[in-house]
């Protein structure tokens, strides 16, 4: 067994992630954008014909979980910015990043970053890769909060 083998998340391929974090942010979009509960879209995604991968339910149930912390987090960061003002799929984006910073410990805070941008880069504006960045990075700077 390799060293961090032992983790709490479940194992997947490292390579796979990218695409666990893509299906993550498709299914809370679709919660934020109908305004449903996260739990009733994910509840949906799991009776369909293909199911998300184990590490994109674990971001999910995460971000749920953790939602009002990582919010709080995110609208002390995003200097002039308010949740509402926020693309869904960047607002998403970063509190897929901000879980993965506090909560998920075998993702290096860079990858949890990076990950972030290039999603942004690839699924939302052309200014949306810096702004998320940039709140990351103070989130990063800053250092956990407590829970």
């Amino acid at each position: 067994m390799a060293p961090g083998d032992e983790r709490d998340e479940p194992r997947v391929p490292r390579g796979s992630r990218h695409e666990a974090r893509r299906r993550a942010l498709e299914i809370l979009y679709e919660a934020d954008l109908k305004e449903r509960p996260v739990p009733t879209i994910l509840a949906a995604h799991l009776a369909g014909d293909e199911q998300p991968p184990e590490y994109a339910l674990a971001l999910v149930r995460g971000v749920h979980r953790g939602i009002a912390r990582i919010d709080e987090l995110i609208t002390t960061h995003a200097k002039g910015w308010t949740l509402g003002r926020m693309p869904i799929v960047d607002r998403n984006l970063l509190r897929i990043a901000v879980h993965e910073l506090l909560d998920v410990e075998d993702v290096p805070t860079a990858v949890a970053i990076n990950e972030a941008v290039e999603l942004a880069k690839e699924l939302s504006t052309d200014d949306s890769g810096r702004f998320i960045n940039g709140v990351l990075a103070r989130i990063a700077e800053e250092g956990p909060a407590a829970p």
